[in-house]
């Protein structure tokens, strides 16, 4: 009981600490991060593409698995958060490619979010598995939420 309690002290402080400092990050970074954030998945998009729809690379149920779970990771890190007001003007690696409109539908960008986040699970549920069509059929679900994202929010 007492292991539990402190666990729970930790993780509320560790929260509160992060909160704080998403308050104070400067909007640079924030782009920065999430760019970072979204390279990170792409790569490992690649990995997945290259042994499972491509047929690239052999097939390797730990890298994949691995690939997907670091997909997964990433898309349910809370994100959101790496998207202050403003930050559609700036740069982090490179000038940032979401539109102004991406702020004017917060409820809009809550549903493909959400869709993304549950594609992204489904993969890595599917990974796991090692069959590859189902690893290839949710990969493809993957894609689309990316694409339908970037389709309304994300400048050419």
């Amino acid at each position: 009981m007492k292991k539990r309690l402190a666990g729970a002290v930790l993780g509320i402080a560790t929260l509160s600490i992060a909160t704080v400092s998403f308050a104070q990050m400067k909007t640079e970074d924030a782009i920065k991060f999430r760019q970072a954030g979204y390279a990170f998945m792409s790569w490992n998009m690649g990995k997945i593409k290259a042994q499972v729809v491509d047929g690239e690379v052999p097939f390797n149920k730990e890298q994949i698995v691995a690939a997907a779970n670091v997909i997964a990771a990433v898309a349910n890190s809370g994100m959101g958060a790496l998207y202050p007001p403003g930050s559609d003007k700036g740069s982090g690696f490179h000038e940032t490619k979401v539109k102004p409109e991406f702020f004017q539908n917060m409820q809009e960008v809550g549903k493909l979010a959400g869709n993304f986040n549950a594609a992204a699970n489904e993969l890595a549920a599917a990974a796991a598995t090692g069959d590859q069509g189902a690893i290839k059929a949710a990969f493809g679900k993957v894609g689309e939420t990316c694409k339908a994202c970037h389709d309304q929010f994300r400048a050419k």
